[in-house]
């Protein structure tokens, strides 16, 4: 149990420890005075422009921190992006009023360009961090909030407004399950900061406790085995990076393993565990409702439990509700995921409701994936699954094509198609199965036959 008391996010940048390293990315480091003093120079040029939704676009963990505070600190409201995608920004730009970036972006709003580890726009500071908060840095309102974006069943993005309040109590739970695993940990990410794990983990939690985070993105497991063994890492990873680890690699000492985004198989659960010798503790939640259960796997059938404080009700027999204090609706949350309970409280996770599905730990809506293929021209019809195949799963697609493109080279087509939907779709949503057909299967009551649909699929394999 962790005896020190998490930090606020408006207490962030307090402290009178100026030379506290908060962050690094292997050649430099970042200590709080100098967080400080770019958050209060971006502040102050906030403070200057009327737009008030910015939406944070960074590839550098740090300098999205930075950006973070200051737009909070000024009052304006902080849009994070699941993505840094010129098109979908551009698709998106009713969300938000501006953008702060590290990227390279042309948009039709004002865009602030950060440099590394400097701002064009007023960030870069080299100099003494100005004393104390209140003089150098505006009170963050109690009901400041973020706006983050989930798949939702239409296919389009959907807000979710994440009261900061909620981020802080959900860092004081993670404290409270693993403060002394965590005492003296950097921490080190395979996961985005633009999605809410991400930033709840390599971010919210390591500023909470005062501990340091790498603000660079893991993508190999070479880049892991690369931090001295030496050091106490805390790693905060997906199933899918866990799944592809390369064991002959030397394993970094961490002694805290988290992974979420979907629930990992136990061969690789069992694999990590030797490799890293500490078990892994797998986090159970989602944007819209923060984190709800873990679970730290010692066998395969390991059940979630429910963190202090949260409720899972069933509404109808079927479908399950969440209530928390990170759930800021009374009424909770209904659950995408159907649930199984044991007579001790814990649960398994037995499928999903929606046409959300998991694939390499993202979640992808089938919905955007056949809104996105009806806009080619060629397309007058469509449907997307998921296709699962022995050690791999991705998107299935079922066409009706318009005359006369039936007759036309089809893999030219997919070729054309690909790069159409490319600047739309992550990679792991583009379709990696085909099927044209002249109609699609419906039943009697004028719904998707999808038993016909799949088997598609399986008759080929």
């Amino acid at each position: 149990m962790n005896t020190q008391r998490p930090l606020a996010l408006a207490e962030w940048l307090a402290g009178e420890n100026d030379r506290r390293i908060v962050a690094d990315n292997g050649k430099e480091q970042f200590t709080l005075a100098r967080m400080r003093g770019q958050v209060q120079a971006l502040c102050r040029r906030l403070l200057a422009l009327s737009q008030r939704r910015w939406a944070l676009c960074f590839e550098d963990s740090y300098l999205f921190t930075v950006a973070l505070l200051a737009s909070l600190h000024a009052g304006k409201i902080p849009v994070i992006p699941g993505h840094i995608r010129q098109s979908l920004l551009q698709e998106q730009s009713d969300d938000f009023d501006g953008v702060i970036t590290d990227a390279d972006l042309t948009l039709s709003c004002p865009v602030l360009g950060v440099e590394r580890y400097g701002v064009d726009t007023g960030l870069r500071y080299d100099g003494p961090s100005e004393a104390g908060l209140t003089n150098g840095l505006p009170g963050i309102d109690p009901t400041a909030y973020l706006v983050l974006f989930t798949s939702g069943s239409t296919g389009k993005p959907r807000q979710v407004n994440k009261p900061v309040q909620c981020l802080d109590e959900e860092s004081r739970w993670l404290a409270q399950l693993w403060g002394t695993r965590l005492s003296g940990c950097h921490f080190v990410a395979s996961v985005s900061h633009q999605h809410l794990y991400g930033l709840t983990f390599r971010v919210c939690l390591p500023m909470a406790l005062a501990l340091s985070f790498d603000s660079r993105q893991v993508l190999y497991s070479e880049q892991l085995a690369c931090h001295t063994p030496d050091r106490r890492y805390a790693f905060i990873s997906s199933p899918a990076f866990l799944r592809r680890l390369d064991m002959s690699l030397q394993s970094p000492g961490c002694r805290l393993i988290v992974s979420a985004g979907g629930p990992l198989p136990w061969v690789n659960a069992d694999a990590a565990r030797r490799w890293f010798s500490q078990t892994v503790d797998e986090i159970y939640g989602s944007t819209e409702t923060g984190v709800l259960a873990w679970r730290s796997r010692q066998e395969e059938h390991t059940p979630w439990r429910p963190f202090p404080g949260v409720s899972l009700t069933c509404d109808d027999g079927e479908c399950w509700r969440a209530r928390s204090p990170l759930i800021p609706t009374e009424q909770g949350l209904k659950l995408d995921d159907k649930l199984s309970f044991d007579p001790a409280g814990g649960f398994q996770l037995c499928g999903r409701h929606d046409r959300i599905v998991k694939i390499e730990d993202k979640r992808i809506s089938l919905s955007e994936v056949e809104r996105r293929l009806l806009t080619l021209p060629e397309v007058a019809d469509a449907v997307a699954l998921q296709v699962v195949r022995p050690g791999r799963s991705g998107v299935g697609v079922v066409l009706v094509l318009r005359p006369p493109a039936q007759a036309a080279d089809l893999p030219q087509l997919k070729r054309r198609w690909r790069h159409e939907l490319h600047q739309w779709l992550e990679p792991v949503a583009m379709p990696r199965f085909w099927r044209i057909i002249d109609v699609i299967p419906h039943n009697s009551q004028s719904k998707r036959a999808w038993a016909q649909i799949q088997e598609l699929f399986h008759a080929a394999r």
